[in-house]
């Protein structure tokens, strides 16, 4: 066995460089804190926070700690003496300001000598930080989150001094784009690593110092981690909007927290959550994984924002309170009955309480179902942010103390804080020993691993962790106490443990685990899924062959589930041998996360032997697995499409139907393409079929392969009042990607029929003929709302037609208010002299400076008064939001879903909205930035990119979303405005703007007019 690693050495020295450095350690009274919360509501003073905590019965409270002992408690961690390490972050600030320059944050360790619940003496560690938002003592000091660094302090002495100027592990962390999204969440996992979440406000590029940009790892919302002695950092998962909490269950499976599109998480090592908004750094995932819980904590017919004006409803309250969640606590301590063991726990803002989820293992992972909540509380004041448990297995829960929420958007109340340990029982009678693990003998260190209190596990890894790196110690017996440790253990758990700290002190090669596996099929599947885990972090020439074997006959979904996740570790073409195995478990089939880490797993694969993945997609009984493979080899050319067509032939049914569905797919963005071999055959077959989607997909990809057959097969479904709408759009659209004969006959024709007259004046665009602009503004009149909508887009796309446009409403037979902001800004991006001098000459205060901009804002919130706001017909102005924004904001529930959702926005700040109306390109993210892109044809259009891969480009315009085939795309640029124009107002009379505002602004959602 593997006693030590030499990175493990060469860290050490580092560290033993660093402690040899001295600097002075500041204990005075902290830097005044100023407070910006109006308090409008009476501030609660600790006791009284303490009186209202609501706790089941025989539970007791305590008030650990609160100002001025403590405050702005945003993170807290133990350490080996059972002494509560603490952030304190006062340099979180309001919206304006976003941080704060002139405040210092903290990390502070509060002692409870005499174990009565309540911290005696506060000890300042460090006190210059600048965005604190976690601190972990180990490994001889401690590890802070200080964005966009992670330091290390070293403390060898333990004197709870610094020994020196902190160590940069990383940087890049994104300070500056992000608030409450900030990196955060440090806890030790248990395989020796440390764990960390990141938001999804802005994306960071990581790295030790020094290292350059191509080689830095981007994160953007999910959950990383960091080797304290390899110093390695990487991506765990990818995905959700603003996870803040993590802990690992009983068996080392981790689960993070987070808002508002789903709670609870289940982490799997490379997998890809669902995200707020935006897409995932890889075009070709597909499809992305779904929260674990099967609930939420806020009934969802209601907007999930309308929490801040309106308080918690009763069907909210019964759901568990609302959105928003903070910190997480598997809870394993010894202390609180039974019954409350291994549940999740976490705090909800709104809901002022502790929500408990209960975790069962379901499928191939876990759903989430909801338990009883635990803990309520009336203090108006209160703002739960992290929950723990101790060495004394009470549970100790951090309060913020503020009157706003994460947004703050009121201020900050910076002087306040309080943490409160809970606990069952008489506390009085027994109050807990003095603890100090550091002082243990490996042999005592080694039989912790046996605790029922969690907390006593944890610490006597971290301690062996740290043994196991001593120079000193080469001679040192850990390892071998551990793997006896792990033969004797008697549950699970204790075996998970043992292997866990095997592998934080480097003692776990892959031989052993092979082994190990062999011989594990009389094991419990949680045994076997953490071998797997070892495994893929050991990964050789040899694994691929060991995981393999394992899966062909594997009972367990959950142990499946992680050798799907060890795909992704290994070489691309050792991964289709295991990928293959894993898709003949049928049983999977409606697994909702199984065919989607397969997937993940094999995605880069596929392109590398295509004729190979077409093999196991003809195998894999999984058919997402099935589908997904086929569609990426299609959007590659080669001879491995005729291989896709021979599957489609071998197979029936819903099999074939999948194959087809990943054909059409693979191939959006194409014009037409040589038909793969073996086409004809497939044509016929298909077109015989009794299943109406088989033979639409037929249609359809014979109208990429030029078939003439097939192109009046889709000319007959996009005529026929009879047939399904979605059809007769769908086939419009294939038909103009195909760009088939007689196409602006066609869908001339198409005008007059309300159904798809949008559809066909959106196709027009493609017809490159002078005759279209007299053709559609004859047609104007008589079209439909959301034709005409697409009719002023179509000629917007093109010169020689924008100026006929523009010359309609010049002599008066179109009006101005047909074109939107959006499209005017988009005339001007088409850089013609003359459009651009036609534009200004129609709009002439179209275009504003900085200082107009400015001086417009503040005319506004002059203008538009409290009084003047209650005064306005909020019906109206929900009907000019759907005209002027709903196109591409959702508002309750209502709207497109190009920009941001509108309704958990700060709406009620009057300068907040007028600023990113009057003013959206001022700071606006790169998820929303607009591109221009100059087609071959001569078309410019203007939207954001959401996908890009070699074959084609997706752009999502004001109106639409396009797959442009990347040989028609002859300029592309990025630019730095927002997809939304300025100007939005300016078209607008006081009275609209004053119901359109009071509609924005207001807490619920209103009728029609």
């Amino acid at each position: 066995m593997i006693r030590t690693a030499c990175a493990a050495c060469a860290f050490m020295v580092l560290l033993a460089g660093v402690a040899t450095q001295s600097t002075a350690h500041d204990h005075a009274a902290d830097p005044p804190a100023p407070n910006t919360q109006a308090e409008t509501i009476p501030f609660t003073s600790p006791e009284d926070a303490l009186a209202a905590l609501r706790l089941p019965e025989g539970f007791r409270a305590t008030l650990f700690a609160a100002e001025p002992q403590i405050r702005q408690p945003i993170s807290m961690a133990f350490d080996e003496r059972g002494r509560l390490w603490v952030a304190e972050c006062d340099s979180y600030s309001d919206q304006t300001e976003n941080f704060s320059d002139h405040t210092r944050d903290r990390v502070v360790i509060l002692t409870d000598a005499d174990g009565d619940g309540v911290a005696e003496t506060r000890t300042v560690f460090w006190g210059e930080g600048r965005r604190v938002t976690s601190a972990v003592p180990g490994l001889g000091g401690v590890f802070v989150l200080d964005a966009p660094r992670l330091l290390f302090f070293r403390d060898a002495d333990r004197d709870d001094v610094p020994d020196g100027p902190p160590e940069v592990l990383l940087d890049g962390f994104n300070d500056r784009e992000v608030r409450h999204n900030i990196v955060n969440g440090l806890k030790w996992g248990p395989d020796g690593w440390l764990y960390g979440l990141h938001g999804i406000l802005a994306t960071s590029h990581v790295g030790p110092p020094g290292t350059a940009a191509a080689d830095r790892t981007p994160i953007n919302c999910g959950v990383w981690r960091f080797h304290p002695l390899r110093l390695t950092f990487e991506v765990v998962a990818h995905g959700t909007t603003n996870p803040w909490g993590l802990d690992f269950d009983q068996h080392g499976q981790m689960f993070m927290i987070n808002t508002v599109i789903g709670h609870l998480w289940h982490v799997v090592p490379g997998a890809h959550f669902q995200r707020m908004y935006g897409s995932d750094f890889d075009p070709y995932l597909y499809r992305l994984l779904p929260q674990t819980a099967d609930h939420f904590h806020w009934d969802t017919s209601e907007v999930w924002s309308d929490i801040r004006n309106t308080g918690v409803t009763p069907t909210t309250d019964l759901a568990g309170g609302g959105h928003a969640h903070c910190g997480l606590m598997i809870y394993q301590g010894d202390n609180w009955p039974a019954e409350y063991r291994n549940r999740l726990y976490t705090v909800n803002l709104h809901g002022c309480r502790i929500n408990c989820d209960v975790l069962e293992r379901e499928g191939c992972g876990y759903v989430g179902r909801h338990g009883p909540d635990v803990i309520f509380t009336s203090d108006p004041w209160f703002r739960g942010i992290e929950l723990v448990y101790g060495p004394d297995g009470g549970v100790y829960l951090a309060d913020w103390s503020d009157i706003g929420e994460c947004h703050d958007n009121d201020g900050i109340h910076r002087t306040s804080g309080r943490i409160f340990r809970i606990q069952h029982g008489d506390v009085d009678a027994s109050p807990a020993a003095p603890v100090d693990l550091r002082r243990e003998s490996d042999h005592q260190l080694v039989g912790w691993l046996a605790s029922s209190n969690e907390w006593f596990v944890r610490q006597a890894r971290l301690q062996l962790q740290e043994r196991s790196t001593r120079p000193q110690r080469r001679n040192w017996n850990g390892p071998q106490l551990v793997e006896q440790r792990y033969r004797d253990a008697a549950t699970p758990r204790q075996q998970i443990a043992a292997l866990g700290t095997l592998q934080a002190i480097g003692a776990a090669p892959a031989a052993w685990i092979d082994a190990e596996l062999a011989n594990s099929r009389g094991m419990d599947e949680h045994t076997r899924a953490w071998l797997v885990r070892m495994r893929s972090d050991a990964v050789d020439s040899g694994a691929a062959a060991v995981l393999t074997s394992l899966a062909e006959a594997e009972p367990s979904g959950l142990v499946r589930l992680h050798l799907a996740s060890a795909l992704q570790k290994l070489p691309f073409q050792e991964r289709f041998f295991l990928a293959a195995a894993l898709a003949r478990h049928a049983e999977d089939a409606d697994d909702p996360w199984q065919s989607l880490m397969i997937w993940y797993g094999i995605r880069d694969a596929v392109s590398t032997d295509p004729e190979r993945a077409v093999e196991l997609a003809a195998g894999s009984e999984l058919p997402l697995v099935r589908e997904f493979v086929i569609r990426r080899v299609m959007q590659k050319s080669g001879p491995a499409r005729g291989a896709v067509v021979a599957t489609a032939l071998r197979l029936e049914g819903p099999a074939r139907v999948s194959v087809l569905r990943g054909m059409v797919d693979g191939l959006r963005g194409v014009r037409r393409t040589e038909p793969p071999q073996g086409w004809s055959a497939l044509q016929s077959a298909g077109a015989r079929s009794d299943d109406s989607d088989e033979r639409q997909l037929i249609a359809e990809l014979g109208a990429v392969f030029g078939d003439g057959r097939a192109l009046e097969d889709l000319k007959a479904t996009a005529l026929s009042a009879a047939a399904v709408a979605a059809d007769r759009r769908s086939s419009i659209r294939s038909l103009v990607e195909a760009r088939a004969a007689d196409l602006e006959a066609f869908l001339t024709a198409l005008l007059d029929d309300d159904i798809v007259a949008a559809e066909a004046a959106r196709g027009l665009a493609a017809v490159d003929s002078v005759s279209v602009p007299e053709l559609l503004l004859a047609r104007y009149p008589a079209l439909a709302a959301e034709a005409r909508q697409e009719a002023v887009a179509t000629l917007c796309s093109r010169k020689p037609w924008a100026m006929r446009l523009l010359a309609a409403v010049d002599e008066g037979s179109l009006s101005r208010d047909e074109l939107s902001p959006f499209q005017l800004r988009q005339l001007l991006l088409l850089r013609d002299a003359d459009l651009s001098a036609a534009v200004h000459r129609l709009w002439p205060d179209l275009e504003h400076s900085q200082q107009d901009r400015t001086d417009r804002i503040a005319a506004l919130r002059e203008q538009l008064s409290e009084a003047t706001l209650a005064d306005a017909d909020l019906p109206r102005g929900r009907q000019l939001f759907d005209n002027n924004c709903g196109k591409c904001h959702v508002l309750f529930g209502e709207g497109g879903r190009i920009g941001p959702d509108l309704t958990g926005a700060q709406r009620t700040n009057l300068t907040y909205l007028l600023e990113n109306i009057v003013d959206p390109s001022l700071t606006v993210a790169t998820t929303y930035r607009m591109s221009v892109v100059v087609l071959t044809d001569g078309r410019v259009l203007n939207g954001v990119v959401s996908e890009r891969t070699e074959q084609s480009l997706k752009l999502q315009t004001a109106t639409e979303q396009l797959v442009i085939p990347a040989d028609e795309i002859e300029e592309l640029q990025e630019t730095k405005l927002s997809l939304m124009p300025d100007g939005q107002l300016d078209l607008l009379s006081e009275q609209d703007i004053r119901d359109l505002i009071g509609y924005l602004m207001s807490p619920s959602q209103t009728p029609r007019p």
